[in-house]
Order: C-alpha cells, then structure tokens, then sequence
C-alpha cells in the first residue's frame, strides 16, 4: 500500500516481487521432463527487489493503542487527470494473400464479420489507511521506486487502479484465526495456530503507550517529525570481517541474519525464519557478477551436497584439499585447479579467483548441464480480438507498444516471434519472410483444432521484421468492425501451446472476456455476494476448472511461461486464468475497466518492461543450506519438480521467491550456517551459464540479537506471501488476523525482554530494525 507522493511515479516502470504459491511438500505435477544437469538439477531462479516503504499513516489498530497520540496521515497527491486517447487507427492489410487447409477458410481483407475517475475522500482520524494494493513490496535494491500492482506477479489481488481512489475503513478486529498449516511440524515458522489468550494479547496491547526504546518514554511527540519510509528500508547489517563475502541483499536477504541455535529459541521467534531470494536482481555496473569459465578444469563442486565453491570453503594439505563449508566434507583439488597456500592459508592465485572472493558469480556451464541446444529467446501472442478490446482500445495500445519493442527484444538475431488471434474462432498468421504481407488462416472447429503451417507460424524477428511490422499496423483496423462477444481461450491456448512446445520460450496471453467457447469455458461465479465473508469465501479465489491446471503442468514441462493481461469490466475469474502463470513463473496484469485513454501508459509501460527485461530462460532454482536446517516450503510462482527444484521456464530480475526453513536438529553446535542459491539458465546471448549466491550468518542464543538482526523488509515479504496463500483455503479476515496475531505475539516476547531489567509498566517496546513492523503491514491489510 502506499500513500500518494508526487515524487512516487503513479505506475510502476517494473513489476513488483510478490509471486505467491502454496507450500507443498510434494511437487503439485511431477513432471517426467528432462532435469537439467549431471544432478537431479540443483537449482532454479527467483527475483530480487529494491522499493520503497509505501508511506502510510498510523492507524487505530489494537497494535498502537488508545492513548497513542494522533497521527495525521498525508492527503493523497497526484493527478487523475486522464491521458488523451490515441488518433484513429491504422489501415488494414494491404490485399493480404489467403490460403486453406482441412477446416481453414479464406477471409476477406479488412474487417472480419461480425473508468471515471475519482476524488479520494477527506481524512477520518481515527481510522485505518487502507488502499487497494495487496502485498507489501519489499525494499530490494535492483526495483524501481514506483509500487506495482501486486496481481502482476501471479496472485490474486484488489484492482491496481482504485489505487488512486484512495478509502479510509476501519481497522479489523483481531480475532482468533485457525492455523496456516494445519499438522505442520514447524507451525511456529509459519503463520501459527492461536492460542487460548489470543484475545487477551489484542487487549494487552490496546493499552500499551508508545515508546521509541526499551526505558524511555516520550510524552509528546509531533507527526510531522516521525521519521517515515519513504525512501526505502535500510539494508540489513553486515557482521564484521567474514560477512563482507556475503553475497550481495539484492539477491539474498534472510528474515534475521541472527539463526537460532535451538529450536526452543527458534519458537521463541514467533515470525518466519525463511529469506527472500531475487537471483536476477539488477546491480549497479560497478557490482556486476563476474563471469567464470573453468574451462577444462570443470566446475568444482562438492561431491557430497553439491554445492559449488564459494568464499567460505577452506584449502588445507599445501592446497590439495578443499573443506565444503556446507557438509564439512574434504574434496580433492584438481590438478587444473591446484595452488599452494601461504602461511595464513590463502591461495596464492586468490586475487586471480572470483569465485573464491566474492559471494555472487557466474559459471559458463558445460556441455554436461545441458539436454539440448540453448533455445533462442521466443516470444508469442496470443490475443482477444473480442469487440471488448477494440472497443476500450486495448488492440492498438499493445500493437503500437509491440511495435515500438522490437529493436530492444534481447537475442538480437536470434529473437523469434509469433501471434494468434481469437475471438469465436481462432486466427492464425503466417509471417514467412519471403511475404509481402501477413497470411491469415482461419480455424472453426474448436473441438478438434489443429495448426496450419505450424513451420511459418514462429519467425525469426531479424528475417520477417517487415512483415511483422505490417501485422502490428494493420491489426486494430482489421477487428475494428468486429462484433463478436464471445471468446475460445482455451482452443486457442491448446494451439498456441502446440506451434510453442518444440522450443519454449514466453506466451503472452491478453483476454479481455470470461472464456465462453470451447474447452476450459468458465462460469460466472463472482457475483455471489452472499459468499463474501463466510465460510466460502475462499472458493472464488481457487481454480475452478482444472484444465489450466493441466495446461500449466504441460507449459512448464515444455519450458513455456505464461503472463496474462487481463482487461475486462466485468468478471473474469483471474483465480482460474492466473493459474496458468502460478505454475509456469509467469505473473498475471489485470486491468479492470481498461480504457486506452486512462490505463493507456500503465499498459505501455508494464508491456515495454515485460518485453525488454533481461531474460533468463529454461531455468531450474535449489537453494542448499548448511547441515542441521533443512528448507520446508517455498513461495511464487512455480513448478516444483522435486521436495527443492524449483522449474522455471522464464525468469527475470523482477521476480523474487520466498522460502522457510526450520532446525533439523534440536541444538545447532556450529558457529555459523551458510546459505546458497544456484540458478541453472540460458542466456539470451545462448550460453548455458549457472549463477551462485553464498551468504554466510551467524548462530546466535539470544533472541533480543535475533530481533536486532531482523531484516523487516524480507519480514513483511515472507508474511504477505504466508497471508495470501492462507486466503486460499480461509476467509481474508482469517489471514489478516493470523498475521497481526503473529505480529503482536512477537513485539511481545521482545518488550518481555526488558519488562524487568527497565520496569516497563503498560508501554510498548520494539527493536530498532522491526519499528515500522506493525505500521507497514497495518499499511497493507
């Protein structure tokens, strides 16, 4: 959530990082496709951010209390005032040729047959801030300063545009929510069943005054100088000397950098003990990940738990043993690999080593990493040429945004591209490149569809650029006249799927309608108000035919991801289409009542991003950790093809993932635990190339350093992936007071703390790095 901030752009230059997906300790498909790599493929990626704190007003929550001194929120700045519409629409296709095939009929050239904006209301004191944006973005390093809409990264979420009809609600009470997940072993790391007193907690803390440190108390204070987070939250604290080879937060970020070395202590937590991980996050030029090439050498490995080498591992024997940081175990130094140490135990060569002092790197992987050649970057579109997108004028922004692309697709030469339109029936264009104009080829028969020329229907961009062009020209005034409702999503993604699945790459679905035609039509369910807030609630947030269930499983075996962009004004069922995005790591845009002259640069602006975003394609996630904790679920947006190889067909610097893990032992006798997260990819360039992030953390026995070391950005990040993901089996009241639950129960174990030591008598207490906790996620209920 955030408030208005003239100097916060009103849309996103990028999408945000909160993908959802619920922990599962099983993969939801077991996928018999090929695993990348001579291992049970050990890895797969997961984007990074870089925001701001959505600046919010103090709330009457139970969490501040009554005698709380009033905070004023900020009035809602920014203009609505609308962008001007678009001029007329291109010609159409100049004598296109037509050809038939089976069930393929000819067409005519030319036409085939046939939101207002609102002032927020005045501030009410005493009333919570509430907007329509759903999950907190965390502060990555790597993003934009903009917020994003948070259906964009594959959940199911509020409109991103009423984020401009700013609302002030009351507050919700905390109630006694069940548990997250029900028989899970390590409740305590998720969000946790309630206890008998969770009542007794809200009133406790509804009669706490505010402190700003453990023994101090401040009679008055003015709004006006509260420090507020407005340019984003610090960067956790690095410990001393051995952390500096920590890999950088923007790919890495642990919920506290302070690990429990008991599970007794690890209850006392209360909040997730998990990390964030974005292994794409963009980084400064001067903090670009060195490239390493073993060449001959080969990558060096542990024979053990695989990990790669890293900063943390030591040279013993004159330098012809390496000690693995992760398992302990002793491996042999090639001979290719082999330098003497000196006195202190450092190589020699350690200068000339990157991969031995820095904490990100990159390998050029070889020949035995891959299953086929690397894949060229494909692009595909499949769209809704419905009289709803002619009509709101969505047709010729994402032609002219399209259009205006193609010079900065990554791959250069090596970029293919491909289209299919539907409305009724399915439109497919051939775009060989010895053509002067495009070819279109109509199939009828959705029951049993089939693709004509499945040869010339993906075209390298570089050879058929022209006849691209004229296509994307030609486009809005070829459906301009269409007066057709209906919409065959499902045969025209089958079609899509099968002209993709011998290459991969990235489908780009834009639906304007509920499917209506064909297989995988949805019902409209949504209007049942009678649902809201009961127990059934939970079921217009689910998947409601299982064919895109299906089809994602087939996508991502296949190496293709979906992202949707939904435009509709009436209901759509996002639960059920985002499900194709969900599995496949693609994320969902959804924009409710779109009109080109209101929506027109937010669609501009997310479509250019999406398209030219560096890519990271047919790629496989693992993150390992020391011995004694062990990962137990995973969240975003995902196939998971075994307990922790996270499948991900297209990944980008503007995703990031979730992940818990808990004490496999009941005292962890080591001083430090490590981390690694390894991201098996190909490039756009064609190089098969695995990136590494290693960070080391220390084990503490005090939990005030726990809570001194907490990260609060990757805090609120975890938390709202764990509420969004309960939303589908409970009631959103339910979530919400699950986490404040779990919120209130930590600030509690921490001001215990002190109560003795400075006599606290009915005032709150916090540590520093969690002090905006309870206000950030008040910001986003």
């Amino acid at each position: 959530m955030e408030t208005e901030n003239p100097k916060i752009p009103t849309f996103p230059l990028r999408p945000a990082v909160t993908p959802f997906h619920a922990p599962q300790s099983t993969p939801p498909f077991l996928s018999s496709g090929p695993v990348v790599g001579p291992e049970a493929s050990p890895f797969r990626p997961a984007p990074y951010a870089s925001s701001q704190f959505p600046s919010a007003p103090f709330s009457s929550t139970p969490l501040v209390g009554s005698v709380a001194p009033p905070f004023r929120p900020r009035p809602p700045g920014g203009s609505n005032e609308p962008v001007r519409p678009y001029g007329p629409p291109s010609a159409g296709f100049q004598n296109p040729t037509f050809s038939s095939a089976g069930q393929v009929g000819s067409v005519p050239a030319g036409p085939p047959p046939t939101r207002p904006n609102f002032q927020p209301p005045p501030p009410q004191m005493g009333t919570s801030y509430a907007t329509a944006r759903g999950t907190f973005e965390p502060a990555f390093p790597g993003y934009a300063n903009g917020q994003s809409n948070p259906v964009a990264q594959g959940g199911y979420g509020p409109t991103p545009f009423l984020a401009q009809q700013r609302g002030y609600a009351p507050g919700p009470p905390i109630t006694t929510p069940s548990s997250l997940y029900s028989g899970s072993p390590m409740q305590h790391h998720g969000i946790a069943p309630p206890t008998a007193n969770s009542q007794g907690l809200a009133e406790d803390f509804s009669s706490l005054s505010l402190g700003s440190a453990p023994g101090s108390y401040d009679a008055g204070l003015d709004a006006a100088i509260l420090p507020r987070p407005l340019d984003g939250d610090a960067e956790p604290k690095s410990s001393p000397e051995m952390y500096t080879l920590n890999c950088s937060s923007r790919f890495l970020r642990l919920t506290t950098n302070g690990i429990p070395n008991s599970q007794s202590l690890s209850s006392r937590w209360h909040l997730p003990l998990g990390a964030v991980v974005c292994p794409l996050a963009e980084s400064p030029a001067e903090e670009k990940v060195p490239i390493v090439n073993f060449s001959t050498t080969g990558i060096v490995r542990c024979k053990k738990c695989r990990a790669y080498v890293n900063p943390f591992v030591t040279f013993t024997d004159n330098g012809r043993n390496w000690r693995c940081n992760m398992c302990s175990l002793l491996n042999d130094v090639s001979g290719e690999y082999f330098a003497p140490v000196d006195a202190s135990g450092r190589r020699v060569d350690l200068d000339q080593r990157p991969e031995l002092l820095k904490g990100n790197v990159e390998f050029i992987a070889p020949a035995e990493y891959m299953v086929r050649p690397p894949m060229p970057p494909l692009y595909f579109f499949l769209i809704d040429v419905s009289i709803c997108a002619v009509k709101s004028g969505m047709l010729e922004v994402m032609a002219q945004t399209i259009k205006s692309c193609l010079d900065s697709l990554p791959g250069s030469t090596r970029t293919q591209i491909g289209f299919i339109t539907y409305d009724s029936t399915i439109h497919f264009y051939n775009m060989k490149s010895s053509l002067m104009q495009p070819q279109m080829m109509v199939v009828s028969d959705l029951d049993d569809v089939f693709v004509p020329l499945p040869d010339d229907l993906l075209v390298n961009l570089s050879e058929s650029r022209n006849v691209v062009e004229a296509f994307l020209d030609s486009l809005p005034s070829m459906f301009q006249d269409n007066m057709n409702v209906e919409s065959a999503f499902g045969p025209a993604l089958k079609a899509a799927f099968t002209v993709m699945s011998p290459l991969g790459g990235k489908l780009l679905v834009f639906q304007n309608t509920l499917p209506s035609f064909g297989v995988g039509r949805l019902r409209l369910r949504g209007d049942d108000t009678r649902v809201y807030g009961t127990d059934k609630e939970h079921t217009l947030r689910v998947p409601e035919d299982p064919f895109y269930k299906q089809m994602a499983a087939d996508l991502s075996k296949n190496q293709i991801a979906v992202n949707i962009y939904a435009f509709s004004d009436k209901y759509t069922d996002i639960a059920s289409l985002g499900t194709l995005a969900k599995y496949t790591g693609g994320q969902v845009y959804y924009y409710p009542s779109f009109q080109s002259s209101i929506h027109g640069d937010k669609l501009r602006h997310e479509l250019t991003r999406d398209l030219t975003r560096e890519t990271a394609w047919e790629s496989v996630l693992r993150i390992r950790c020391s011995k004694g904790l062990r990962f137990t679920s995973y969240h975003g947006n995902f196939m998971l093809r075994s307990t922790d190889l996270l499948a991900l067909p297209a990944l980008d610097c503007d995703k990031a993932y979730g992940a818990q893990f808990c004490l496999d032992e009941t005292l962890l006798t080591t001083q430090i635990v490590y981390f690694q997260v390894a991201l098996l990819y190909t490039s756009s360039s064609g190089e098969r190339r695995i990136r590494v992030h290693t960070a080391a953390a220390p084990v503490v026995a005090d939990l005030g350093e726990m809570y001194r070391l907490a990260d609060n950005g990757a805090i609120v990040s975890l938390l709202s992936r764990l509420a969004i993901e309960r939303s589908l089996s409970y009631k959103l009241e339910d979530a919400r007071n699950a986490v404040q639950l779990m919120i209130i129960k930590a600030l509690r174990e921490y001001r215990n703390l002190y109560t003795v030591q400075h006599r606290l008598t009915g005032r709150m207490v916090y540590p520093e790095s969690l002090k905006f906790l309870p206000l950030v996620w008040t910001s986003n209920l």
